[in-house]
């Protein structure tokens, strides 16, 4: 079979772990054999990140920038722990952090749906996005701790030397002092790439904030959101027949659970990294979600929406077998590949990240799965592999759907 070609080299970041051992695989495995692979490699482990004063992360978020598609393996944001770990120079951001503060834009998250799974909430039926705003707020947070009594402010000073400042508090105590921030044109990118994603899936929106709280923060994006959908997006919402929702956080997270899903989750940066891990894991597995940044501009970056499996990968440098699940960091390749070939106008490359996909699910639901599936699959009795052994299997029907 003659491999599929490409013309313009996707962006590939490497990662950490155990990740970055199915990465490996999964090119070898999946990719490869297929496909004529030309990528723009980064090495964003954390030694060489330490080793480049993480200079390369920014040099991987510019290139994305520069060929407009980008798939990321999971990686590490240091604590104090892996400092002493790693003896990392200094407790380096989140590369991802780093990434979408150079591209902007929203993260959308959707669960991956096999026959055998059913959600733990019994009334949901399809999936559920989640849209989540990619920058600022605590990512972007400037902090330290208190040492003792004082008085913290808040202060700001234009461009025209005029100055606004407010009390935070008279610490009578040591203590810890937090200001995040954001910007109107960020909020701004935000619910527009929203209201295009609601209107290509034709899709109703919903966003939730604590405005009645916040006053001034969060009350800003309620008012950007209502403004750029009455000018912008309100006609096309109704001649669609969907419809953008709004209301306080706790509300939208009661009428989340009571609905049957189908719908898209607008969220602050924060809120969509709490409420993706919980949805993707109510619909069944951390390793079960893709996970898309769309820039303004029309940059996307591909990614598994979790982390690097580390009790696994010290079980891996033992020698032991693992069954990690790698469907994920498959579905970021999948997808990157045919939003390359889309963009590129090579419809057998976009074709590819669907047949991708589709092998990844006729595997899972012919029952071979990695064990933390298995425990969730009902109705059926799964074949539990190891990690090498899925992918191999996922090759063969891979193979079988490229040749039909």
């Amino acid at each position: 079979m003659e491999k599929i070609r490409m013309t313009t080299p996707l962006v590939e970041m490497d990662g950490d772990e155990m990740t970055r051992i199915l990465w490996k695989m999964i090119k070898e495995e999946l990719i490869l054999p297929f496909v004529e692979l030309k990528t723009e490699y980064y090495d964003l482990g954390l030694p060489n990140r330490d080793a480049t004063g993480d200079q390369v992360t920014m040099d991987a978020a510019l290139a994305n920038k520069k060929y407009g598609v980008a798939v990321k393996c999971a990686t590490i944001t240091p604590n104090a722990q892996r400092m002493d770990e790693y003896k990392l120079h200094e407790m380096w951001k989140s590369p991802n952090g780093t990434i979408r503060a150079v591209l902007d834009g929203t993260v959308f998250r959707s669960p991956i749906m096999i026959d055998c799974i059913k959600p733990s909430v019994r009334s949901w039926k399809k999936p559920i996005t989640i849209a989540r705003h990619a920058y600022g707020d605590m990512y972007k947070a400037t902090e330290f701790r208190v040492p003792g009594p004082g008085r913290a402010e808040l202060r700001f000073t234009g461009a025209n030397g005029e100055t606004m400042s407010a009390e935070v508090y008279d610490f009578e105590c040591g203590g810890v002092l937090q200001a995040q921030y954001n910007k109107d044109s960020s909020i701004e990118n935000f619910a527009r790439s929203c209201f295009e994603f609601a209107l290509g899936a034709k899709q109703d929106l919903w966003f939730g904030a604590k405005d009645t709280i916040s006053k001034k923060y969060d009350h800003t994006f309620k008012d950007i959101f209502q403004k750029i959908y009455d000018a912008e997006y309100k006609e096309k919402f109704e001649a669609a027949g969907i419809t953008y929702f709004y209301s306080l956080i706790d509300d939208i997270v009661a009428r989340v659970i009571r609905s049957e899903g189908g719908f898209i989750w607008a969220c602050k940066n924060y809120d969509g990294d709490v409420m993706s891990d919980m949805v993707s894991t109510a619909f069944g597995s951390l390793a079960m979600m893709t996970s898309v940044l769309v820039s303004p501009d029309g940059k996307y970056e591909y990614e598994a929406a979790h982390g690097t499996v580390t009790r696994h990968y010290y079980r891996w440098l033992k020698g032991e077998t693992t069954s990690t699940n790698p469907v994920a960091t498959i579905f970021a390749w999948s997808g990157a590949l045919r939003k390359r070939g889309e963009l590129d106008g090579l419809a057998e490359l976009a074709a590819f990240g669907d047949k991708l996909e589709q092998a990844t699910l006729q595997t899972l639901n012919e029952v071979i799965m990695t064990k933390d599936l298995c425990a969730l699959a009902e109705g059926i009795t799964p074949a539990a592999v190891d990690s090498e052994a899925f992918i191999k299997a996922i090759a063969q029907r891979l193979a079988a759907l490229l040749a039909a």
